[in-house]
C-alpha cells in the first residue's frame, strides 16, 4: 500500500486531457470481440478495470493488439468465436467487466467462471443473475456474490425477455442486451429512470438494429455485428475531479479537451453552476453517437448544493467528487444514493470517515451524506480503502486544508486514472 501527501493549494490552473472513457472502453472491447473483423480502438482507457476486460477476452481466445499510445485492436470472431477458457476469468476490481461479461457468457456453449478481487467479491450480482436466469442461463454464486459459474445455453438457446428492473443500472441493462444479441426473439429493457446510454450507441456503431423509446430499449436476437474503427473520448467521470477542484477554489480555471459530452453523463455541469462556478462547454464533434469537446471551469464562489434522489442515477460516479466541493466552503447534501454502499467500497461511510480525518465536518445518512464546508479543514491522514474514486475525492478535498494531508492507499487511482497524482502536481504548479 502506498501513500501520497497533498499540500494545500490556493488555486489550480491548466489545459489538459483525461484518459479514455472507462464505460465506453469496456463496451467497445466486448462488442468488438463479438463482431466479425478487426476493430482498432484509439484512446482506450489505460486503467486496471478496462485492462481486466481485455485480459478476460484474451482468455476467451480473442486476439488483441496494443500499442504504446494506448490504442488497441480487437480481432473479432463473431458470437461463436469465443473459446472455453482454461481457467477462471479474473475481473479484478471491475464490476462492469463481471456484470457485462456475464451477459456475453450466458449464451455461450460452455461453462465459465468469473472471479474478482476481495472487494468485487463482496459486491451484489443478483440483479444481473436474475434476468439472465429468466433468459435460460444457469448461474451459480455464493449467496449472490462472485465467483459466478455460468453454464451457458444449458438446455438450448437463450430466449428474449422484457426486463423491467425496479432500480436503474446501466450495467444490468447492458448485460441483458448483450445476452439478447444471441437469444431467440426480442429482448427489451425498460428502466425506471434514464441511465447512461453508451451501450445503445455502441450496439448501433457495430451494426445492430435497436429500438429506443423513452427509457426502453429493445433488440432482436441473431444479429451479426461488424468490426469497425472507433475513437474513444476522454472520461467525463475522471474529468469531474478537476472540474470540482476548479469550481471549489476561487480564482482557478481549467480547460479539459476532447472529453466525452454524452448528455446521460454530464449532469455534473448543472451541479457546478448551481454551486456558483462558471462552466462553458464547446462541442467539437461526434463519433458513433458520442459527442466530445472542451469543458472550461472557473471558480467564483462557494455555495450550497442538494442532490435529490431523482438526480442520483445520472451522477452516481461523480458523487464522491461532488462531496469534495464543500471541503473548501459551502455545503453539499446527497440523498437517495444508497447504491453508493455497494460500490468498490461503502462510499458513504468511507467518504464521511475520510473527510472527518482531514478535519472536515461531515454527516453520514443511510442513503447519503452532508459535507459542511466550514473552512476548518486542518489536514491529516485519510484512507482510500482500495477505492479509486475515494482516493481522488480525498485528494481534491485536501487541497483546501490548512496543512498537508496524506492519502493512504493512493495507488487505487490506477484502477481508472493511473496518472492522476502527476496531473494534480502539474495543475497546482
Amino acid at each position: 500500500m502506498s501513500a501520497t501527501t497533498i499540500d494545500p493549494a490556493r488555486r489550480i490552473q491548466g489545459r489538459l486531457r483525461v484518459p479514455g472513457d472507462k464505460s465506453i472502453s469496456h463496451r467497445y472491447a466486448l462488442l468488438a470481440a463479438l463482431a466479425e473483423g478487426r476493430s482498432p480502438l484509439s484512446g482506450y482507457a489505460p486503467g486496471a478495470d478496462c485492462q481486466s476486460t481485455l485480459a478476460c477476452l484474451r482468455h476467451l481466445g480473442i486476439d488483441i493488439e496494443a500499442d504504446a499510445d494506448g490504442a488497441v485492436a480487437v480481432l473479432g470472431q463473431g458470437f461463436r468465436g469465443l473459446r472455453s477458457p482454461g481457467g477462471p476469468l479474473d475481473a479484478g476490481n471491475s464490476g462492469t467487466t463481471m456484470r457485462m461479461l456475464a451477459g456475453v457468457l450466458a449464451g455461450q456453449p460452455f461453462t465459465s467462471t468469473l472471479v474478482g478481487d476481495p472487494s468485487l467479491s463482496q459486491r451484489p450480482m443478483g440483479r444481473v443473475m436474475e434476468p439472465l436466469a429468466r433468459m435460460g442461463a444457469r448461474i451459480e454464486s455464493t449467496d449472490g456474490h462472485a465467483p459466478l459459474v455460468i453454464h451457458g445455453r444449458h438446455g438450448g438457446p437463450l430466449h428474449g425477455i422484457d426486463h423491467r428492473p425496479t432500480s436503474p443500472s446501466a450495467q444490468v441493462k447492458s448485460a441483458v442486451l448483450l445476452a439478447g444479441l444471441d437469444a431467440d426473439g426480442t429482448t427489451s429493457v425498460t428502466e425506471p429512470a434514464q441511465t447512461r446510454d453508451h451501450t445503445e450507441h455502441a450496439l448501433t456503431a457495430f451494426g445492430a438494429d435497436i429500438t429506443r423509446e423513452g427509457t426502453s430499449v429493445s433488440l432482436r436476437g441473431g444479429q451479426r455485428l461488424t468490426g469497425r474503427a472507433l475513437s474513444i473520448p476522454g472520461d467525463f467521470s475522471s474529468a469531474a475531479f478537476w472540474m470540482v477542484a476548479a469550481a471549489a477554489l476561487p480564482g482557478s480555471r481549467i480547460d479539459i479537451e476532447d472529453v466525452g459530452l454524452n448528455p446521460t453523463r454530464t449532469a455534473l455541469i448543472s451541479v457546478l453552476r448551481r454551486f456558483g462556478a462558471i462552466v462553458a462547454v464547446e462541442v467539437s464533434g461526434t463519433d458513433a453517437g458520442e459527442p466530445r469537446g472542451t469543458i472550461s471551469v472557473e471558480g467564483q464562489r462557494a455555495g450550497a448544493v442538494v442532490i435529490l434522489p431523482e438526480e442520483v442515477p445520472g451522477l452516481i460516479d461523480e458523487l464522491p467528487a461532488i462531496a469534495a466541493l464543500a471541503a473548501h466552503g459551502g455545503e453539499v447534501t446527497v440523498r437517495g444514493a444508497s447504491e453508493l454502499r455497494v460500490k468498490e467500497s461503502d462510499r458513504i461511510a468511507t467518504l464521511v470517515a475520510g473527510f472527518r480525518h482531514l478535519g472536515i465536518d461531515a454527516d453520514e445518512h443511510a442513503d447519503g451524506f452532508t459535507i459542511h464546508g466550514n473552512g476548518a479543514a486542518r489536514g491529516g491522514v485519510a484512507h482510500a480503502h482500495g477505492d479509486h474514486r475515494i482516493a481522488m475525492a480525498l485528494a481534491i478535498a485536501a487541497l483546501g486544508a490548512r496543512g498537508p494531508s496524506t492519502i493512504d492507499g493512493s495507488e487505487a487511482v490506477a484502477i481508472s486514472y493511473p496518472g492522476f497524482f502527476d496531473m494534480l502536481g502539474r495543475l497546482v504548479a
